[in-house]
């Protein structure tokens, strides 16, 4: 939501806005990041329980945010550095890739632990 609030301030041209938004985004994408590895760290992994296309589907989704999660981290860090630095013209150009990318992981991390921990399959 905060991703989505930023990119619809901007539009209207609301900076501080945009950037309250998108400063929240980070820090509360930053604490998540944090949570995941702890929890991670001390109970390790949950095996999904689906099988067939179910399981096909859930591994798609998987792998596919699992790289763009690995990716998205310099792609954020160097958006918000260039919008901190008033580079405003590379901030956009990248902001155009960041934006998606982002928005994609954090809606598939979401349908991942939808379908791991939430979807009975039996």
């Amino acid at each position: 939501m905060l991703l989505t609030a930023g990119f619809l301030f901007i539009r209207q041209k609301k900076i501080a806005a945009h950037r309250a938004c998108m400063t929240a985004a980070f820090t509360v994408s930053a604490l998540f990041l944090v949570t995941y590895l702890t929890h991670h760290a001390l109970h390790g992994s949950t095996r999904f329980q689906g099988t067939g296309s179910a399981r096909t589907l859930y591994f798609a989704i998987l792998i596919s945010h699992t790289i763009l999660a690995v990716a998205i981290v310099p792609l954020v860090l160097r958006t918000l550095f260039l919008a901190n630095r008033n580079r405003i013209p590379e901030h956009q150009r990248l902001a155009r890739w960041t934006l998606p990318l982002w928005l994609y992981v954090s809606v598939t991390g979401v349908v991942v632990y939808w379908m791991l921990y939430q979807m009975r399959w039996n």
